[in-house]
């Protein structure tokens, strides 16, 4: 096992996040995106479970022990059922003080998107988002409009638009060009899923977008297939112990890459992402090594 924790910008800058976001007159943490720690959360699924008092305390146990682990930024959305409110009751018992906050509005009727935001907002129970995104990019000329506004207000920090599985990547790399007032970008990549390498990442890079990546396990799928099997003998050499890890690493190693946000219900799997964080990261020759392995398999 290797426990020397080698410098570099984003372990340095992960570990700065907490304080470089700080509160702000407003209520809300301020600051880069691009300073954030390097894992955060999400919450699709996972945090999904209604009214049951057990499975809600098991979720309050797991966000503890993201924050425990350094971890900040949490996404959810209106989408993911009871999510939000889930997550409002965990916050709720835990404080709001370490949270980065990030939602969607996703709703296809534009003038029903405030609406939507603050029965978001009120169901986290934060003063205002940390960042604000278009899910989907459903409706986003119209939404856009709203969040530009709202950031300008000073109700929203950061605002930002969403993709995933792969989809609408030629309408997402027209938005990245055009709109200037996007401060982030999330989208789907991982060590199979690699279309965003060639236009979206280099854009999003070029143009200082903080890039959020989502279903970094191809939703389970990616630690289904690996179970079992015996990890490289090179992993050690970046502090690697588990194949989550493993993967997280290849994803935050890419120099476009701000955050990964992996979503599990454990919080021995919690603990087990957020260690991805620390350790010496994979640099481009260590990253195509990985990626070949996994291709031999």
């Amino acid at each position: 096992m290797i426990n020397t924790v080698l410098p570099n910008r984003r372990h340095v800058l992960g570990g700065l996040a907490a304080s470089t976001l700080s509160m702000g007159a407003a209520g809300a943490k301020t600051g880069s995106l691009h300073d954030l720690p390097s894992i955060g959360m999400g919450t699709w699924i996972t945090f999904d479970v209604g009214d049951d008092t057990r499975l809600r305390e098991q979720r309050v146990d797991v966000l503890r022990a993201f924050f425990e682990e350094g971890g900040r930024l949490v996404d959810s959305s209106p989408m993911y059922g009871s999510a939000e409110d889930v997550l409002g009751h965990c916050l709720g018992q835990l404080g709001t003080d370490d949270v980065i906050s990030a939602s969607k509005v996703w709703i296809p009727a534009v003038s029903f998107g405030p609406e939507q935001i603050e029965a978001s907002r009120s169901l986290w129970g934060v003063p205002r988002f940390d960042v604000m995104q278009v899910h989907n990019l459903l409706s986003y000329e119209g939404h856009i409009e709203t969040l530009r506004a709202m950031k300008a207000a000073g109700e929203v920090a950061h605002i930002g638009v969403t993709t995933s599985h792969g989809r609408r990547h030629d309408r997402l790399a027209t938005i990245i060009e055009e709109d200037d007032s996007l401060d982030s970008i999330q989208l789907t990549y991982n060590i199979i899923d690699r279309e965003a390498e060639a236009r979206l990442l280099p854009m999003a890079q070029e143009r200082g977008r903080a890039v959020i990546v989502n279903r970094p396990f191809q939703r389970g799928q990616l630690i289904a297939r690996l179970q079992g099997r015996p990890l490289p003998d090179f992993a050690a050499e970046i502090g690697v112990e588990t194949w989550p890890q493993y993967l997280l690493k290849w994803i935050v190693s890419h120099p476009a890459v701000t955050i990964a946000i992996p979503a599990t219900s454990s919080v021995a799997h919690m603990r087990e992402n957020m260690a991805a964080m620390r350790g010496p990261m994979p640099d481009d020759a260590m990253r195509q090594r990985m990626t070949d392995s996994i291709r031999l398999l």
